[in-house]
Parts: C-alpha cells; structure tokens; sequence
C-alpha cells in the first residue's frame, strides 16, 4: 500500500535486501534457499559467492529500511503471514551463517506481529496459497522453538482451537492455482505442535488415509501449463505435499511406508520441472529443498 507520492520507488530502494526475484516473500525465501545449501553442501561451487553476497546484502542500514516499512500503520498486513513465515525461517537459517544477529530487529518485529495476528484471527486461512494458516505455523516453529516459547505455546493453543476437532476431512483439492494442501499442512502443524496426541488425532482426521483416501491426497497434481504462473503453482503443490507426506510420516508411530512412496511420487511429479519458466523458476527450488532436505524440524 503506498501512503504518498514519496512511496512510489522502486522496489531496491523499499526493499534493499529483498527486491529481484519477482516479489518480496519470493527473495525472502531465496536466500533462505541459498544459505540453507551453503550450510548442507558447504563445497558446492556458490556456496562461497553466497556468504560474500549475504555479507553484503545482510547490513544495520538496510535492515532498517525493512523495518521502517514494517513499523508503517498501513504495512500491518503486508507479507502476513507467509512472508512473515519465510522471514522467520531466514532468521533462523542466517544463525547457522553468523548472519542472525543483524536480521535480529526484523525478526523482532514479525515475531511481534504474529503474537498480535494469532489471537486476532478468529477462524483459520484455509486456502492453498500465501495465506494458508496451517503452513505459517509450520514454517515457524523451528524458529519457535528456538528463540521464542511464549509465541510456540501461543501456536500450539490457536492450533488446537482451529483444527483439534477436525475429523474426516474431504479433502476437496486441489485449487486450480494451489501451491500447498490445505488438508496436509495442518497436519503437518498439528504433527509439530501437538506431537504426543498426534497419531490419534491424525486416525480421526484422515480415517481412510490406510486405503489412499481420499484419493486426491495420495494423486500428484498435473500441471497443463508451465508459463502460467497461477497453474505453475501446483508444482509447488506436489512439492509441498512430499514435504507434509515426509512429516507426517516421521510423526506417526513406526512410520508409515506407503506416505513416503506418496512423497516419492509427488518429488517426481514436479521436481524435474523446477528450473525453465520464471513463473516457476524464481521460488521451486526452496520447495524443492523443503521436499528434498526439510527444515530444522523434518
């Protein structure tokens, strides 16, 4: 939202660490790519043209130019709440890089956004794109987990006020521009927050899940059109759903066998496709890595 004429520049300058990759929570979550390889493959060839560009990028003067945009009245919505969630997974990720401290005051100042927007939303962002309540939670409770409790067992509280009654799920998916499950990526929090009690909630949840039903669960998504940045969403789909499969799976006592074949076949529905057409190209590599090598808690 821009409050005046003086707001009218370009995205470098609103921006200064996160511009060029088509939309903010898209750079956020390319450099969370970026510095998430360095640490798993620290001999990959960019790995040390990634630290001298975070060392660059990462500065006091340009993280208060992000967080002045953030302190504005008519920002309180913006990125809310998956570039929050990305932002908070950087954070978390630049620590590994010695990094953190300088995105400290942006993380502050999401993390404060979130304590104020969980008890405000009074029914959960069910969609299967960026506002999607169960896949913020997710995202965040690595970073929870680590440097805020208060916030973890606000999480966990709004997450069994939304979805702990929730049983036989329809599973009426997928969008025709998702990119994440609605029906998995609350599993995926519940399996996160609510961890003891997970495996019967989940019997209750996904009744048929033994039997691959409901079937759209257990079925890739095709995709007709990878010029298309709406359908290029749902290679993101099958990618999140391999991730949510993979964590599911890793929650449930003993495991369960058949989700990862799921997960398998949903990475080879769409990870070949990653790279090609920008409207897919500048952000299914950090699904891809989601699927492939999970966050700090898969």
């Amino acid at each position: 939202m821009l409050e005046s004429d003086e707001d009218l520049l370009p995205p470098r300058a609103l921006h200064p660490m996160f511009f060029g990759s088509f939309d903010w929570h898209s750079c956020v979550h390319g450099w969370w790519l970026l510095l998430r390889l360095a640490r798993l493959y620290p001999d990959l060839a960019t790995s040390a043209a990634t630290r001298e560009l975070a060392a660059s990028t990462f500065s006091a003067d340009k993280v208060a130019t992000e967080v002045a945009w953030f302190l504005r009245p008519s920002a309180r919505g913006f990125e809310r709440p998956y570039g929050w969630a990305w932002l908070l997974a950087l954070h978390h990720e630049a620590r590994h890089h010695g990094f953190g401290a300088v995105l400290d005051p942006l993380a502050a100042i999401i993390a404060r956004g979130f304590h104020g927007y969980l008890p405000a939303l009074t029914y959960p962002i069910r969609t299967g794109a960026h506002a999607n309540t169960g896949f913020a939670l997710c995202l965040i409770a690595p970073w929870a987990r680590a440097n805020d409790p208060a916030l973890l067992a606000l999480m966990a509280a709004r997450a069994e006020a939304w979805f702990g009654g929730d049983k036989d799920a329809q599973a009426w998916e997928p969008d025709g521009d998702a990119f994440l499950s609605p029906t998995l990526v609350e599993a995926l929090a519940m399996a996160r927050l609510h961890g003891q009690g997970f495996a019967d909630w989940f019997a209750a949840f996904l009744p048929e899940a033994g039997g691959r039903r409901p079937a759209s669960l257990f079925t890739p998504a095709e995709v007709s059109d990878r010029t298309d940045g709406k359908i290029a969403h749902l290679d993101g789909l099958n990618l999140s759903r391999a991730w949510c499969w993979r964590g599911i799976s890793a929650a449930l006592a003993g495991g369960e066998a058949a989700m990862a074949d799921v997960a398998e076949a949903h990475l080879a529905a769409s990870l070949p496709h990653i790279a090609g057409d920008y409207a897919g190209a500048h952000w299914l590599a950090s699904f891809a890595l989601l699927a492939l090598a999970g966050d700090d808690e898969s």
